[in-house]
């Protein structure tokens, strides 16, 4: 059973950068693959980015390519999303996941997850 940690949330204004973080327990860090998730009121949860196990490949929502970049450091148990160049809409609570399905890019094939973490873009 692994066990998700989030932090690094929190207001920001549009155009500002955040990096959210998330630390896994629990489980072998390095054989999920992990990914970020957002749920805005009234909305359903989607998915923002992935990053697989081993040699690691990342693939985002075409919302957030080019603005948000994943990362992960094996040693440290943690998988980063570095979030630039924030919209209003990407206002939302940030869910850390991990499957050991690769590539994962639905909500539906992460079978962890943390207990979110807030982001809010002021305009």
């Amino acid at each position: 059973q692994v066990q998700l940690v989030e932090s690094g949330g929190g207001l920001v204004q549009a155009g500002g950068s955040l990096r959210l973080s998330c630390t896994a327990s629990g489980g072998t860090f390095s054989s999920y693959t992990m990914g970020w998730c957002r749920q805005a009121p009234g909305k359903e949860r989607e998915f923002v980015a992935t990053i697989s196990w081993g040699i690691p490949i990342t693939s985002y929502a075409d919302s957030v390519k080019g603005r948000f970049t994943i990362s992960r450091v094996n040693a440290k148990n943690t998988v980063y999303l570095q979030m630039n160049s924030l919209k209003p809409e990407d206002t939302a609570a940030y869910y850390c996941a991990a499957t050991l399905t690769a590539p994962a890019r639905s909500t539906y094939e992460y079978h962890y997850w943390g207990q979110g973490t807030q982001v809010t873009v002021s305009s």
